[in-house]
C-alpha cells in the first residue's frame, strides 16, 4: 500500500476567514488531525462542520508518538497536522515528526496560510530583507537578558513572541540591552477584534505599555531594529561583552576591557541600570 501524506496545515491566527479552501479541504480528507491542543483545534473544525479524529500532539508526547504517527502513515493514511494558531513548527512542537516522517520516506507538505511573525513583520515598516525569528524569550530574567545581551550586536531585524503576563518586563530589558533609541515595533493581537500596531522606539513602547492595560493584554510580537552601525550600535555591543566579562571580573574591570575590545565609552557601561 502507498504511504500516506503528512499535511502540515497552517490555521487562522485569530480571524476565522483567514483558513484558506486547501486548508479546509485537506482537513475533511485527512484520515485523522494531529493538534497541539485537541480542544481548541476541535472547537475550529466544528466550526467549519470538519469531523475528523483528533490525536492531542504537544512537546510532552510528541517523541512517543512520532514512531506511532509514522506508523500510520506507512499504512497508507494520509494525517494532517496543525498547532493552536498559525503556521504549525514556528515556536510549536512538530519538528520531530516531522523528521521521523521524511527519515521514514513518508512526503510531508505544507499548506501554507497565516504566521503572526511575517503578518507582523510585513506590517512594522523595519527591514525586512534580513531578519531574525527568536521565538519566545526565556521565562526567567536572568536568562532573558542574556539572551538579549548576545543579540545586541544583531544587525538584522529581530522578531520576537511575548505572552501578557511578560511583555512589560521584556521591552525593559529589550531596552537595557539594545538601547531606549532603538526602533521597534509592537504588534498585538493581529487579525482580531482588537488588533493594535504600535511603532517608536523601545522606550517609546515600553512606557505605553506601561501606561495602557490595555497594551497589556493578548498575544504579542515584538520587532526591533537590527544594529546599526553607529554609536548606539557600538555601546549595545560593549554592553553585551561587558555583561558577559563582568560574570568572571569586577564591574570597573569588566568595563575597562569591554570599553578597549569595543571601543564604546566606559561610562555608557559601567554601573548602567534601566
Amino acid at each position: 500500500m502507498p504511504a500516506g501524506t503528512l499535511f502540515i496545515v497552517a490555521t487562522p491566527i485569530g480571524n476565522l476567514a483567514d483558513l484558506s479552501p486547501r486548508a479546509l479541504e485537506t482537513l475533511r480528507q485527512v484520515a485523522a488531525v494531529c493538534a497541539e491542543d485537541t480542544r481548541r483545534s476541535g472547537q475550529l473544525l466544528a466550526h467549519f462542520g470538519v469531523e475528523r479524529p483528533l490525536i492531542a500532539l504537544h512537546e510532552h508526547n510528541e517523541d512517543a508518538l512520532a514512531q506511532r504517527i509514522v506508523a500510520r502513515l506507512q499504512a497508507g493514511e494520509s494525517l494532517a497536522l496543525v498547532s493552536d494558531a498559525g503556521t504549525p513548527l514556528v515556536s510549536d512542537p512538530g519538528y520531530r515528526v516531522v523528521r521521523a516522517a521524511r527519515a521514514a520516506g513518508i512526503p510531508v507538505s505544507p499548506v501554507p496560510g497565516a504566521c503572526a511573525a511575517i503578518a507582523a513583520l510585513s506590517v512594522a515598516g523595519l527591514p525586512s530583507d534580513r531578519f531574525v525569528f527568536e521565538g519566545f524569550l526565556p521565562a526567567k530574567a536572568s536568562a532573558r537578558r542574556d539572551q538579549l545581551a548576545a543579540l545586541a550586536g544583531e544587525s538584522r531585524t529581530l522578531v520576537f513572541y511575548e505572552s501578557s503576563h511578560r511583555i512589560a518586563e521584556s521591552l525593559a530589558d529589550m531596552r537595557a540591552a539594545f538601547g531606549d533609541a532603538r526602533p521597534a515595533v509592537l504588534a498585538r493581537e493581529l487579525t482580531k477584534l482588537f488588533e493594535t500596531v504600535l511603532d517608536g522606539n523601545l522606550a517609546d513602547l515600553h512606557r505605553r505599555v506601561e501606561t495602557d492595560d490595555n497594551q497589556r493584554k493578548g498575544e504579542f510580537v515584538v520587532i526591533v531594529q537590527g544594529a546599526g552601525e553607529d554609536a548606539d550600535a557600538q555601546i549595545a555591543e560593549g554592553r553585551r561583552v561587558y555583561t558577559l566579562l563582568n560574570a568572571h571580573l569586577p564591574p570597573s574591570a569588566a568595563a575597562k576591557l569591554a570599553a578597549e575590545i569595543t571601543g564604546a565609552p566606559r561610562k555608557a557601561l559601567y554601573g548602567q541600570k534601566d
